[in-house]
């Protein structure tokens, strides 16, 4: 039995040892590749460190200078200001076109779109909102929200539904997801499916009973009732 082991155990020093030497063969017939290789993933990193420091993030900053007066516009509903600049300083389509490549940029869009929005330019609302892109839960559901809002206005009522339904699934807000929920009802009831209006009103007063959506929600649950 000793032996056995024993010999067991010279059979996976044996093979282990094989591995070994086939590996430093392979590295000495590529040594020459694999010194290419290694010299390309440190330029490539290099490359983006120095991307980084000495381009983008000057940019950004820039951007984020930039930016202050159209979100200022903002605040204020001065939604062609904010959009277009005011001749001293930058817009958000001006942010956008100048810096695209930084986060100021992708913010720029979510601002252009609800002025857009805002300003009846629908189509235009439904592109910028569209390209913004977001880990913010709260503005991310205001996106999808008024993208769906755009469509409604422009009488497309399936695509307003869907993102509706995206906005309502997903980042969920005790207030502002109700918000959405009941648009999503009002336009189910547009195309006569009173079952999912009903289903959308109802998940308003279960789920959100504080949003002030809830408060007059009942006469929606039953008038839809009564249409089915």
């Amino acid at each position: 039995m000793s032996k056995k082991k024993n010999a067991q155990h010279e059979s996976g020093f044996e093979t282990v040892e094989h591995a070994l030497t086939r590996t430093e063969q392979y590295i000495e017939e590529n040594k020459k590749s694999l010194s290419i290789i290694i010299a390309v993933i440190i330029g490539i990193i290099g490359i983006y460190l120095g991307y980084n420091k000495f381009i983008l993030n000057p940019k950004e900053n820039e951007a984020q200078a930039q930016i202050f007066r159209a979100e200022q516009y903002f605040e204020r509903d001065s939604f062609l200001l904010a959009l277009e600049g005011d001749g001293d300083a930058y817009g958000f389509i001006d942010i956008i076109d100048e810096y695209g490549i930084t986060k100021t940029a992708n913010l720029a869009y979510y601002y252009a779109g609800i002025c857009f929005l805002r300003l009846g330019d629908y189509e235009d609302a439904i592109e910028h909102l569209k390209k913004f892109d977001s880990n913010d839960k709260l503005v991310s559901l205001i996106a999808m929200g008024s993208i769906g809002d755009a469509y409604v206005e422009l009488d497309d009522l399936d695509e307003a539904i869907s993102f509706y339904e995206e906005a309502v699934s997903k980042n969920k807000n005790d207030f502002i997801t109700a918000v959405y929920l009941k648009k999503l009802g009002l336009v189910y009831e547009e195309i006569n499916n009173y079952k999912k209006a009903l289903a959308a009103y109802e998940k308003i007063n279960k789920e959100y009973p504080e949003s002030e959506e809830a408060r007059d929600i009942d006469k929606y649950i039953q008038a839809a009732k009564m249409k089915l």
